[in-house]
């Protein structure tokens, strides 16, 4: 049985590659280049198997967040290999995560975004490219500073159409070009 620093590295190396090769590399978030060159992400792999443990996980690494120079921390990545592996389950706890940004009033401060394996646009068909957007290898509550999102969004005059555009980028990809782009390796 793999050692937990060893399951750590595979986690973690699963997640870059994601991260390096599909967000970055078919620039799905224009803004994520800049922090992960900085190196600015914190990748937070919890242990937790259950919505408790992760909503307990979820307020240790808010509260971390808030208090990072983000400089040194601009967003934080909480990666859950262990828990909420049904996208249901997994959607039903942004519920919840939300809830704890009112209840730590953190709203307007910190925004959750959602990454999942079996992410699932509402409306969409499980097998649709375009669900690959939010598609990650694990499931991932990803913890953004609003005022990091406020910058971007300044710097980048045609946010809005982001999402339309990564639509557009995995429909001419399509399932078999999504596949092969994943198999190679990350330029880190």
């Amino acid at each position: 049985m793999p050692s937990s620093t060893d399951a750590h590295a595979t986690v973690l190396a699963a997640t870059r590659h994601w991260l390096t090769r599909a967000v970055i590399g078919l620039n799905l978030c224009p803004f994520a280049k800049a922090v992960h060159v900085k190196k600015q992400i914190r990748y937070a792999i919890s242990e937790a198997t259950n919505l408790e443990g992760v909503l307990t996980d979820l307020e240790t690494e808010l509260q971390a967040l808030t208090q990072a120079d983000p400089t040194e921390v601009d967003t934080t990545l909480l990666i859950l290999p262990h828990a909420l592996a049904d996208f249901i389950e997994y959607n039903d706890c942004l519920f919840f995560a939300e809830r704890l940004l009112k209840q730590l009033r953190l709203e307007g401060e910190i925004q959750i975004a959602s990454f999942h394996p079996h992410y699932q646009f509402e409306g969409s068909a499980e097998d649709d490219i375009e669900n690959y957007t939010n598609r990650a290898p694990y499931p991932i509550l990803h913890l953004l500073r609003e005022a990091s999102i406020e910058r971007a969004v300044d710097a980048f005059p045609d946010a809005a159409d982001i999402y339309e555009r990564n639509q557009e980028t995995l429909r001419r990809l399509g399932l078999d070009g999504w596949k092969q782009w994943m198999s190679a390796p990350a330029d880190e």
